[in-house]
């Protein structure tokens, strides 16, 4: 269970840390004490084991924390985020 939640939080870092170094605003959502938030994410991602860090523009799914990693490599961080 710890090495999971460590997983999460190391993400969560690297995506923020990317965020913030690009200036691209943003906003964390805990769902860890909430689970109507955590069912939300889920819905969201369409899948009912998804766990975070999940990515959302508004109420429009981009995706998960690989696909996140992928654009930023491949430069196409802004069309998955749905900004462009």
């Amino acid at each position: 269970m710890f090495g999971g939640l460590h997983a999460i939080k190391s993400q969560q870092s690297e995506v923020t840390r990317i965020l913030d170094g690009k200036r691209i605003q943003y906003q964390l959502v805990d769902i860890s004490q909430d689970n109507a938030l955590r069912e939300e994410m889920r819905a969201l991602a369409g899948n009912p084991k998804a766990t975070p860090p999940q990515i959302v523009n508004g109420d429009q799914y981009c995706g998960d924390y690989e696909l996140f990693v992928e654009a930023v490599e491949q430069n196409t961080l802004q069309e998955f985020l749905k900004l462009a």
